[in-house]
């Protein structure tokens, strides 16, 4: 019985935590609601894709080349758009990676005319992203927005997120950052899974 007591009490304690985490990485949203916030990015994954990079025969112009977002992906992008427009949270500009699924997304937000960015194009096949120069480029990007109003929110990949921030996220998430004084980018949030 103590030993079930103990495991009931654990499973509590790392619940508590993780909503705890969660609900400290969503407060930052209730903050800027109803602002017009300075220097903030949302670095948001395309919705779901079902796969891994990309075929061999991908061609950037055309989509039925490359993996494409599945109907709840779709679906999913929609609800993230949704959720950022519940917040009236002023948008500064909306970019996207130039691959269809990101692109797609990027859409279906339906918060604004979307800015095609190559710097934000997939990174999958390259061995060192953190130090390409695409992830040089969208760091600088983000320093420069710094002092800038609006949030400014940038569509693309895994590998692209990562190589910027050093965290993971799922189909459909974004990562809330700033660059700091020192132009460090920092993580102040996340956006709900959808």
């Amino acid at each position: 019985m103590k030993r079930f007591q103990i495991v009931i009490a654990l499973f509590l304690v790392t619940s508590f935590f993780g909503q705890s985490a969660m609900a400290n990485e969503l407060a930052i949203w209730d903050r800027l609601q109803g602002s017009n916030p300075k220097g903030y990015v949302l670095l948001l994954r395309h919705a779901l894709a079902p796969g891994v990079g990309d075929p061999d025969n991908f061609k950037l112009d055309d989509c039925s080349t490359q993996r494409n977002l599945s109907a709840q992906g779709r679906e999913d992008a929609k609800d993230v758009g949704q959720w950022i427009k519940l917040r009236r949270i002023k948008i500064a500009q909306v970019q996207s990676s130039r691959w269809c699924r990101a692109k797609e997304s990027a859409q279906l937000l339906d918060l604004g005319k979307v800015k095609l960015n190559k710097n934000l194009d997939s990174l999958f096949q390259e061995a060192d992203a953190a130090n390409h120069i695409q992830t040089k480029l969208v760091r600088k990007q983000i320093q420069e927005h710094r002092q800038k109003s609006g949030l400014l929110i940038l569509v693309g990949h895994f590998v692209n997120i990562g190589a910027l921030t050093g965290v993971g996220v799922d189909s459909g998430e974004g990562l809330l950052v700033r660059a700091d004084s020192k132009g460090k980018i920092v993580v102040v949030g996340r956006s709900p899974k959808p």
